[in-house]
């Protein structure tokens, strides 16, 4: 009668043997359960984190955007705004050099005008670009209409002025029309 014993204590062995098998057939699958959402967490954590920093980064776009619409948005008015300048500049330079026939009050009058628009251009952020005879010509500032060798000056210096250039804070309206020496190097 000991072989039914060991029998039952083999049958017993194998049964726990078979359960220890399936608990680590659910260990091994809880585990594999458990390292897919961990990897589905970690991917969900990184598009997260892309999408919060795309949205930043939509933020400051928009907020730079609306800064600068808000500074720059007058451009095209002020850029219309300045053959009036130039006009009401030759109108004040005719009137002075025809003296006697000018009334003084038009040259008070263009000169009140002139000093208004350039007070409204200040108010609004509009500069002139006023270059002297003799200057140095820069290229991010003026425009060369016409160059002359002319003796008693340096190549690149300025000769004459046209026009007054114009920025809108720190962008070019219109750029200084020059003329320009072309005087070769002695």
């Amino acid at each position: 009668m000991a072989e039914p014993k060991d029998n039952e204590f083999l049958d017993d062995i194998e049964a726990a043997l078979a359960e220890e098998d399936i608990a680590r057939d659910e260990i091994s699958d809880t585990e594999a359960e458990l390292d897919a959402l961990r990897a589905e967490r970690d991917d969900f954590k990184d598009r997260f984190m892309r999408a919060l920093a795309e949205a930043e980064n939509a933020r400051k776009r928009a907020d730079k955007d609306r800064r600068e619409a808000q500074q720059y948005g007058g451009s095209r008015l002020a850029r219309d705004l300045l053959p009036v300048y130039d006009n009401l500049q030759r109108a004040l330079n005719a009137a002075r050099e025809d003296g006697e026939t000018a009334s003084a009050a038009l040259v008070e009058g263009i000169e009140l005008t002139l000093r208004e628009l350039l007070h409204v251009f200040d108010k609004h952020g509009v500069t002139r670009i006023s270059p002297e005879v003799g200057d140095r010509f820069d290229p991010q500032q003026h425009e060369a209409m016409f160059e002359a060798p002319v003796p008693g000056t340096r190549a690149g210096d300025i000769i004459q002025v046209s026009a007054e250039g114009f920025l809108l804070f720190d962008r070019l309206l219109r750029p200084a029309q020059v003329g320009v020496s072309s005087m070769p190097a002695a």
